[in-house]
């Protein structure tokens, strides 16, 4: 291939990819993400790229929260010091000795991330950024205390969250960093898990994502394939029947699951060893890893005057290639009452229409259309059995659709091929002889 040709591909590729993240770029702006990520994105260099997505996320207007780990960190200040390494049910015994390398090896970590937040090298990602990162006290904390006949004693959890403090720094534009302390009324001072921390902050912030990179793609099926969507009955049925999760998804999981019944919108989960991941979990219609959500994200449902834009970007490509006849904003407005839609996640993937004739018991489908990203996954037909049932509940013996390219699709669900003389007459009347639509009919 010619490198001229290549390089128009590129162009090509960047522009409607561009184009496919405007909505998402729209929607995500002035909303709060709470991202959590363990000290090994920052131990293995991992951050530096991160902070590429973190700064472009806060340039969109996104107001960030940022939960950061330290378990190698403390690992290796626990070793140095020749101190024991001690767990109980999964929860590190946090002894004098050990604090003080919690204290150390959090405060490094700390340091760290804001110095690579501070980067603003020319001719790089950063040029030009001028981030401002505000920690502190934001995490107050009770002891954990006895776990299985152990004390754990300097381990901690959260016992509140400093909502309104954290949100006056947001609403300053700067991001927000959590490490995995907290402090007591008293003075003392707790280790903390991450997951702790940043599910408690996505719930009392009402944040809408709260999103956890990990060493592992996401929740894998029993086939092992990525489960890209999960409602949180689907998550608990999951944690409840399988025995051998990552430990990744075994920690995560749960708080995701807390974090959706607590009125966090979707929570994610997504590897860490993957460039971008965060930008391709957020700004792709795939996404990457897995995502939770209290309710499934696909609904069909009757339409509102809210989905006029929508619709129209779904439907203006097909009217442009002859396929739908072209319908203006105002006419849609007017007749919205008559559309229903396929909503997936916030996005109009499918619509279609009902237009009736009283006098002959009959209504025609018309506008029918699926996205091109979303087709052959049983959509069309799920939006052809929806308009079948409204349309019985609204008394209609028999539905028609007039089509000049799916034919086939129409034959292989009950449809069969009619004149334009079958019709209802004021159809006939409006029938376009220029265009040709083939007539099906279906009895209902």
């Amino acid at each position: 291939m010619p490198v001229g040709t290549q390089h128009s591909e590129l162009r090509t590729h960047f522009v409607a990819w561009f184009r496919s993240a405007a909505p998402y770029i729209h929607a995500f702006r002035g909303k709060t993400f709470v991202v959590a990520f363990g000290g090994e994105v920052v131990s293995e260099g991992q951050f530096i790229a991160l902070a590429h997505d973190i700064n472009l996320l806060n340039s969109l207007g996104v107001r960030l929260v940022l939960v950061h780990g330290a378990r190698p960190q403390i690992e290796e200040e626990l070793t140095e010091r020749g101190a024991a390494i001690r767990y109980a049910g999964g929860m590190r015994v946090t002894d004098d000795d050990a604090l003080k390398c919690v204290k150390e090896a959090a405060g490094t970590v700390r340091v760290e991330i804001e110095a690579l937040l501070s980067m603003g090298l020319a001719n790089s990602p950063m040029a030009g950024a001028d981030i401002r990162v505000a920690s502190g006290n934001f995490v107050t904390a009770m002891p954990m205390g006895v776990l299985g006949g152990v004390d754990l004693m300097h381990t901690g959890e959260v016992r509140k969250i400093d909502a309104i403090g954290i949100r006056r720094r947001l609403d300053a534009n700067e991001i927000v960093l959590l490490s995995p302390l907290g402090y007591s009324p008293t003075g003392e001072v707790f280790n903390l898990s991450l997951e702790d921390v940043a599910t408690c902050a996505a719930i009392t912030l009402d944040a809408d994502k709260l999103i956890f990179l990990m060493d592992t793609a996401g929740v894998a099926g029993e086939g092992g394939d990525l489960l890209r969507q999960l409602t949180t009955a689907e998550a608990e049925a999951i944690l409840a029947a399988t025995a051998t999760l990552s430990a990744d998804v075994g920690y995560y999981l749960p708080c995701a699951v807390r974090a959706c019944r607590k009125g966090v919108a979707r929570a994610h989960l997504i590897s860490r060893h993957i460039d971008g991941a965060l930008l391709q979990e957020l700004f792709t219609h795939e996404g990457i890893g897995s995502m939770v959500s209290e309710d499934p994200l696909e609904t069909l449902r009757d339409a509102t005057i809210d989905d006029v834009g929508g619709i129209l970007a779904l439907i203006e490509p097909l009217e442009t290639n002859g396929i739908l006849v072209r319908r203006s904003r105002e006419l849609l407005e007017m007749e919205i009452d008559r559309f229903s839609v396929l909503e997936y996640d916030g996005l109009i993937i499918g619509c279609a229409a009902l237009y009736p004739f009283p006098k002959e018991k009959a209504a025609e489908l018309a506008c029918m259309a699926v996205h091109p990203d979303y087709r052959g996954a049983g959509r069309g037909e799920a939006l052809l059995e929806y308009m079948q049932v409204r349309a019985l509940g609204k008394g209609f013996k028999q539905l028609f659709v007039l089509t000049t390219r799916t034919a086939h699709w129409f034959l292989e669900r009950g449809f069969t091929e009619a004149g334009v003389d079958k019709l209802p007459k004021a159809k006939q009347g409006l029938y376009n002889y220029q265009r040709r639509s083939k007539v099906f009919m279906k009895k209902l």
